[in-house]
């Protein structure tokens, strides 16, 4: 039905996560159909971030500063430190607003099933910046409610503690205007264990 270029172009749009084939030739023929206004400036917003973006040394984030943005903010508070599997999960964290601390991606969970082992994950670096002389008083682990983020948690937990930082983890249960009646028999359980005072 289309060049060969477009039918590449199909075929890596397809690739992107939330798009199949179908949404893929959508999206195609939308940036093919104002090639001026979305086209070109897509093209070379891929270009610019395929030259300059690159990976913060210190904490793992996506930047075309090396240290990244976050990491060179001398308002943030150095003694808090955020512990995310991915650099998507310290994005949303930044969308909230609400962090205002540093933070160490992991690059991803351990998980036997996918082989995937403490060598693979950033827990070296991770160790490094909570060691000596390091100003690092509490460790938010804020890896998902999975399995695998579980055991990450309490993997992390054990090669910290030694360190003498306080080792925290994010709170799970009833979300923000959630009704109890429509949630999960998991996510009930956890939110009853987590309880505390009024």
């Amino acid at each position: 039905m289309a060049g060969a270029e477009i039918e590449r172009l199909i075929q890596l749009l397809a690739r992107l996560p939330g798009l199949g084939p179908r949404s893929a030739r959508r999206a195609a023929l939308h940036l093919l159909n104002k090639p001026d206004a979305l086209l070109q400036p897509l093209a070379l917003a891929l270009r610019d971030v395929a030259d300059k973006v690159q990976t913060c040394a210190r904490c793992g984030n996506l930047d075309s500063h090396n240290p990244c943005a976050i990491c060179s903010d001398t308002r943030r508070d150095e003694t808090l430190l955020c512990v995310v599997e991915s650099v998507a999960d310290l994005w949303a964290l930044e969308r909230s607003g609400v962090f205002r601390g540093r933070y160490h991606v992991l690059g991803g969970t351990l998980s036997a099933l996918d082989g995937r082992g403490p060598a693979d994950l950033n827990v070296d670096g991770l160790l490094a910046r909570v060691g000596d002389g390091s100003r690092v008083r509490e460790v938010i682990i804020a890896t998902n409610a999975t399995v695998e983020g579980q055991t990450t948690a309490h993997y992390l937990t054990d090669r910290l503690l030694p360190a003498g930082v306080s080792v925290t983890r994010l709170a799970h249960g009833v979300p923000v205007g959630g009704e109890l009646d429509y949630l999960d028999d998991g996510t009930l359980g956890a939110a009853l264990k987590a309880r505390r005072p009024f």
